[in-house]
């Protein structure tokens, strides 16, 4: 069954197998998100009389059936059924007859898959969202618990100055509150409501748009119908942004975990049952879950420019082009999940070592303390920087050990209470608690 179709007309199955593509298997996702849309419509569609309240009623039951069947995994796709609304219609006129064909009034399967996808991709943003806050969480943890265990500082590869354990637990911490405000702004991209726009040019029926985006808890709508139907491709687009950010600071923190980890470097200890060993040399302890995590976070920094791809050279209006755009977003969201779930699981069960700087080879990471300690006796901070110079090149030179940081942000001064508060501030920005209230209000 297709919604498109005429009588007498059949279309080829190679023709169908190359446009259907994966289409099928991606719908299932939408499919409790297609019954919501499907219920507001409906609610909207009664209140102008295109519905009797009976049919409402009717439509109402079935649709709820739908979403319990969707909610236990038991919903699917039959096979020469084209897609998830096409199965979601069917179901109804099997069910209630002409009641059942009756809810495609006022729209296009192009506004249909629009707020689906729409839906679909509010919901799982926040999913990243809680996930992002649950990485955040064991940084913050560990940025408190080792902020008196001190690591060396580099710039250009090279040692620089003292930094600790806790700075560095805490810069990709605060990293993850940019990228949820990147989140945030993919977020409102997908708050918005297209359904009503049709097939990109409105209705003549007098559709209360306003209506479905209060039913479903949209911050508002997309009022131009046609921008309506442009705004595919630009949220997934933003979604995919804020998902390429977010890779990109887990694959910084990968990278650092592979280099700590090593021999030169040993800084952290990670568990036996993180590592991974070798065929042929019995010492080696291999962090494949660091570098895998690198390699599938770098992979999606690409997927924004997928998306750039399939739109270029799009004119306004509704292609088919952007089908694909879904076998695109969709496993995204599953491998960014499973990247932040399992970075967190390594970074709790890592371990770091105490005591680094006290090895002489590092005394040079405390010339800028000698500086500045000549500094505070009333030297020049140039002269000051010239005198160490020459005490490191004759072999006079001391290292002071004793740090004296205390500004904000520093590795005396964390901050951490400051950023846990600036997280929990971002996060409470989405207001996703509402939408949840919103859509089980609907449902019921």
């Amino acid at each position: 069954m297709k919604l498109w179709q005429k009588e007498n007309t059949v279309t080829s199955e190679k023709i169908e197998r190359f446009t259907v593509g994966r289409d099928r298997e991606m719908d299932l996702h939408l499919a409790e998100f297609d019954v919501l849309g499907n219920i507001a419509h409906a609610t909207m569609l009664e209140t102008i009389g295109l519905l009797t309240a009976d049919d409402l009623a009717a439509l109402k039951t079935e649709l709820k059936a739908i979403y319990e069947q969707v909610q236990k995994g038991e919903f699917e796709i039959e096979e020469g059924i084209e897609d998830v609304h096409s199965q979601v219609e069917l179901l109804l006129t099997r069910k209630l007859g002409d009641t059942g064909k009756k809810i495609h009034s006022g729209r296009s399967r192009n506004d249909q898959v629009l707020v689906d996808m729409k839906l679909y991709t509010r919901a799982r943003l926040f999913e990243v969202v809680q996930a992002t806050e649950k990485l955040f969480n064991v940084l913050i943890n560990k940025s408190d618990e080792h902020k008196n265990d001190l690591l060396p500082g580099y710039t250009h590869l090279q040692i620089a100055m003292p930094s600790s354990f806790g700075l560095w637990f805490g810069a990709y911490a605060e990293g993850l509150i940019d990228d949820i405000i990147q989140l945030n702004a993919a977020y409102r991209l997908a708050n918005r409501n297209p359904l009503g726009s049709g097939a990109g040019y409105g209705s003549s029926f007098p559709l209360d748009r306003e209506m479905t985006t209060e039913l479903l808890g949209f911050e508002g709508m997309h009022h131009n119908v046609v921008y309506a139907q442009m705004s595919r491709g630009r949220t997934e687009q933003a979604a995919l942004t804020a998902i390429s950010s977010l890779a990109a600071t887990v694959s910084r923190l990968a990278m650092d975990v592979c280099l700590y980890n090593s021999q030169n470097f040993g800084f952290i200890i990670l568990p036996d049952d993180l590592t991974t060993g070798s065929s042929i040399m019995p010492h080696k302890k291999n962090p494949d879950v660091a570098e895998l995590l690198r390699a599938k976070t770098n992979r999606m920094k690409a997927l924004p420019m997928e998306v750039t791809m399939v739109l270029s050279n799009l004119p306004s209006g509704y292609h088919r082009d952007m089908q694909l755009l879904k076998e695109i977003l969709m496993p995204a969201f599953d491998e960014i999940l499973d990247c932040l779930d399992i970075a967190a699981f390594m970074l709790e069960h890592m371990k770091v070592k105490q005591n680094l700087l006290a090895d002489p080879k590092y005394d040079l990471l405390f010339s800028v303390e000698r500086v500045n300690e000549l500094v505070i006796a009333g030297v020049p901070f140039r002269d000051a920087y010239k005198q160490v110079g020459a005490e490191i090149g004759d072999g006079s030179y001391v290292p002071p050990r004793e740090l004296k940081h205390t500004h904000e942000g520093s590795i005396g001064n964390l901050q951490t209470a400051q950023i846990k508060e600036r997280m929990e501030r971002e996060i409470g920005a989405f207001g996703y608690e509402k939408v949840v209230a919103t859509l089980e209000k609907l449902i019921r």
